[in-house]
């Protein structure tokens, strides 16, 4: 086995491989060699290459995402890192572990001149749970260390006992990043400064690294579940919203329990992965006909909650942020063993735990309450639906009925991701089969990186992925697909309607030529083309007809991946989903 000659490489590999962290994609470099050679010479990991950097983080970041467990990218200096920063910054606000390893110039060499040189120590500082600047050894290009920065050996200095000393820092630091990492599900970053030369390679590790071992905290906070008891019993209408939220990660008899309270209304969202026949799984569907009634203040003021209870991540429905950033509950509590949003400025307790363990002592002092809170919001439910249904009906082919029809038709089990923009706020309106798990990166909501995530967190799924994105989201992450771990198990499905049409239902919207350039930026790519390039089967529907048609060959097994574009009128999308929350009214 070899290993890079230098002891910072040498110890970066030893601490991941002690926390068993197996996971490791790379983009290629030069100054990044000494990390390369300890990874991909090791069989403990699996190591990926992915060249494009921002696609690289965000396939790292799918993977962690899947695995609920920490992934390593690894990138040459200068430039590269910044690369990483969309996926740092998604990782940080989803809580997903994404350890992040660059290699640097040394510090001497930067803001000289020398190239790819960038201040690359604490450059993700605002986005970061940890930030880790190693120290450059000083045994590795002694007499090259010492021309370029003298400073670094001190009058009578022993090399020995400096080189000691910069290992002992460096393994604190390691295990403060790691620690982080694992115990926080937070992203880190872990800089490391290499002099040349950077290929040598040794067949023995020559350095014992210190490893803490990491030993999973739970909070401690005392929680007085008297007082929330108290509360709860008192409550005759309590709303709870899930967002974001791991598949299968809430048990079902604590489900069971709420959806049979008739004091209670459950709001979940797509990516909530929480299903029940009680729950209202389309905020938007709920609210919009209330926005448009000629009582509305008494209908709102009929669901304003006393008591709201959120957890998860973040929320989509930009409906139910309104309503009750204006209607606000009486006390909102935020489940949650890390951090609390106040998304609706109305957070009254922070309850740190997780939601099993939430649920399992309240409900010990948990009493019946007479409510018709439930009944009447199920009641507009089942109006919504079937007035959904009757609309389905009658309107034109759109991305509306394209989703409505892609959303039905998905095979149980999958994976599903789903891009941000209008993806996801479609996805929101439809129901989904329980067993589906779905995926989407709201941390920060952005259209960059969704085919790298889903590609990644395809690796290890057992069962296929599909990932459902807009025109603009794909084109836009497109290198997502310009690697070699593409499964042929994975299916994608694009809906192309010319540009970013989400644009056209905002407010301030006006059909100009200044309008389609720089908001709705039209476009007339050919989506066939770029799946020859990257060797994935290229289907095409252009109506409903042609869409169950492909739909109906889409998921047999292939060769290779497959997708399938959506063409959908441009000028039209917008006008039918609004008609939808009038029609639904």
């Amino acid at each position: 086995m070899k290993y890079s000659s230098i002891p910072s490489a040498q110890s970066v590999v030893f601490h991941c491989k002690s926390r068993g962290i197996k996971n490791v994609v790379i983009s290629p470099g030069s100054r990044n060699a000494p990390l390369t050679i300890g990874f991909t010479n090791d069989p403990y990991f699996s190591c990926y290459s992915i060249v494009d950097e921002r696609s690289a983080a965000f396939f790292a970041l799918g993977m962690a995402q899947h695995l609920q467990k920490p992934v390593i990218a690894v990138c040459t200096s200068g430039s590269a890192l910044l690369n990483y920063y969309p996926a740092v910054a998604e990782a940080f606000y989803s809580d997903i572990p994404l350890i992040v390893i660059s290699a640097d110039r040394p510090g001497y060499k930067v803001d000289i001149g020398d190239g790819q040189t960038i201040r690359q120590e604490s450059i993700f500082e605002k986005h970061i749970g940890y930030s880790a600047n190693l120290k450059q050894d000083i045994s590795h290009a002694t007499d090259i260390v010492k021309k370029y920065d003298p400073s670094l050996f001190p009058k009578d200095y022993s090399l020995e006992n400096l080189q000691s000393q910069i290992e002992n820092y460096n393994d604190a630091e390691l295990n403060n990043a790691l620690k982080e990492a694992i115990n926080q599900n937070s992203p880190v970053h872990i800089n490391i400064p290499f002099e040349e030369p950077l290929y040598d390679a040794l067949e023995n590790l020559e350095i014992a690294p210190f490893c803490v071992p990491v030993i999973l905290e739970n909070s401690s906070e005392e929680i007085d579940w008297d007082y929330l008891a108290q509360i709860w019993n008192l409550c005759e209408k309590k709303m709870l919203i899930i967002g974001v939220n791991n598949p299968d990660s809430i048990n079902v008899d604590y489900l069971n329990v709420l959806a049979n309270d008739d004091s209670v209304i459950v709001f979940t969202e797509v990516t909530s992965n929480v299903h029940h026949k009680n729950f209202l799984p389309s905020i938007d569907s709920v609210i919009a006909p209330i926005e448009k009634s000629k009582n509305k203040e008494l209908l709102f003021k009929e669901l304003q909650p006393e008591l709201l209870i959120t957890m998860g991540g973040l929320i989509v429905s930009k409906k139910i942020k309104a309503f009750l950033r204006k209607y606000k509950p009486k006390h909102h509590w935020h489940i949650n063993n890390k951090k609390a949003y106040d998304t609706f400025f109305s957070l009254s307790k922070h309850i740190k735990t997780d939601e099993n363990w939430f649920f399992e002592n309240l409900f010990k002092q948990r009493s019946e309450v007479q409510s018709n809170y439930f009944n009447k919001w199920d009641e507009v439910k089942q109006k919504y639906e079937s007035r959904r249904k009757t609309y389905l009906s009658e309107i034109p082919f759109t991305d509306f009925l394209a989703f409505q029809t892609i959303c039905s038709g998905i095979p149980k089990n999958y994976q599903l991701h789903l891009a941000n923009s209008s993806t996801v706020r479609y996805a929101q309106l439809f129901d989904l089969d329980p067993s589906l798990k779905v995926y989407c990166n709201r941390g920060t909501s952005g259209i960059d990186g969704s085919t790298s995530t889903a590609i990644g967190s395809s690796i290890h799924s057992v069962n296929p992925t599909l990932l459902i994105t807009g025109d603009l989201s794909f084109f836009y992450d497109s290198n997502g697909l310009w690697n070699s771990y593409k499964r042929n198990d994975l299916r994608i499905v694009v809906i192309n309607n010319s540009g970013g049409g989400i644009f056209r239902i905002l407010p301030g919207m006006e059909n100009s030529q200044n309008f389609e350039t720089f908001f709705e930026t039209v476009q007339d790519l050919e989506l066939q083309k770029l799946c020859s390039l990257f060797n994935i089967n290229h289907l095409e529907a252009v109506d409903k007809k042609t869409l169950n048609t492909a739909l109906s060959t889409f998921y047999l097994p292939s060769n290779s991946p497959v997708l399938l574009e959506v063409k959908t009128p441009r000028l039209l999308n917008d006008k039918i989903l609004l008609t939808y929350f009038d029609f639904i009214s």
